[in-house]
């Protein structure tokens, strides 16, 4: 009996070597293939990660990126008008601005019994707060009696000036939102912004002090206002009122433009006396009122007939 096995003769050391090279070569073209492969597919995934941010991306930009929307009610010059009436501080409604409308002015009363105020100011600009505060109280009694009228135009020159976060704007856009849902409260919303006025370039107030502020004031429909803080929906409209303000005309006086805050006119004169003597703008007022007066009710003397 013969033992199992092959015939086939043994390889020599040559043949060995070289079917070891034929195998390694294999072996690394197999690598190179499984590299491309990895490498596609690294690639491919890298794609449809940087497809799939960007798809985000857009998303939160088309979610944020509205289209402008119209102003505050009751601010279409830009300001709200503040009369009295028995008594009581009423605001003058208005429609409110459709985006890149133009405002439209105040007519002013030019009988000359009554002082039209207008003022321009920043609820974070410390010389407004001088005024406000020596002045509100006063102002409050005339526009009260009727004596007076007050115009508020509530800008934001200095956004940039509360440590990055926008106190300027915000406050401005909550007084907008006042002005929109609540005209009756914005006197006393006003009064209490620079009541609690932070120092410039603090943060100032956060967007839960300036709510309760609202709340205080006793404004209507306070989750409304709350909501409309909290989205700043009218940072636009500020922004645009900020830039009218700054280089267009003053309505109804010689202003080629506001240079700074507080603006504030009297029947069309700037007044630039003193921010913390009452008695200087009182002043001010009465001569203010009494020019137009006396403009309103000059007439011209009549022209001499010749003789026959």
């Amino acid at each position: 009996m013969s033992n199992g096995g092959s015939n086939q003769p043994r390889p020599t050391r040559n043949e060995q070597r070289e079917a070891a090279r034929e195998k390694a070569r294999e072996l690394r073209e197999e690598q190179k293939k499984r590299e491309r492969r990895n490498k596609w597919l690294i690639q491919g995934g890298v794609i449809v990660a940087v497809l799939a941010i960007a798809a985000l991306i857009g998303g939160l930009i088309f979610n944020n990126i509205k289209p402008d929307g119209p102003g505050p009610a009751n601010m279409a010059s830009d300001g709200i008008l503040l009369t009295g009436v028995d008594g009581v501080i009423t605001p003058t409604e208005t429609p409110a601005l459709a985006a890149d409308e133009a405002p439209t002015p105040t007519v002013p009363d030019d009988s000359g019994t009554v002082a039209n105020i207008v003022t321009y100011i920043d609820y974070l600009c410390p010389f407004c707060g001088q005024f406000e505060t020596t002045n509100a109280d006063s102002i409050r009694t005339m526009v009260e009696s009727g004596a007076a009228t007050l115009e508020v135009h509530p800008i934001a020159l200095l956004t940039n000036k509360s440590a990055g976060t926008q106190y300027s704007l915000r406050a401005a856009n909550a007084a907008a939102c006042v002005a929109n849902t609540s005209p009756e409260s914005f006197f006393d919303f006003n009064a209490l912004l620079f009541e609690n006025q932070p120092e410039e370039t603090s943060v100032g107030l956060d967007n839960a002090e300036i709510k309760s502020l609202a709340k205080k004031a006793g404004v209507s429909s306070l989750s409304t206002i709350e909501q409309c803080i909290d989205d700043v929906q009218f940072k636009k409209w500020v922004q645009d009122a900020t830039t009218r303000a700054l280089t267009e005309p003053v309505p109804n006086s010689d202003l080629e433009a506001i240079k700074g805050t507080p603006t504030v006119l009297v029947n069309g004169k700037q007044y630039e006396g003193s921010l913390t003597d009452p008695a200087e703008f009182q002043s001010f007022v009465l001569q203010a009122t009494g020019e137009t007066f006396s403009e309103s009710n000059s007439t011209p003397s009549p022209t001499p007939t010749p003789a026959p």
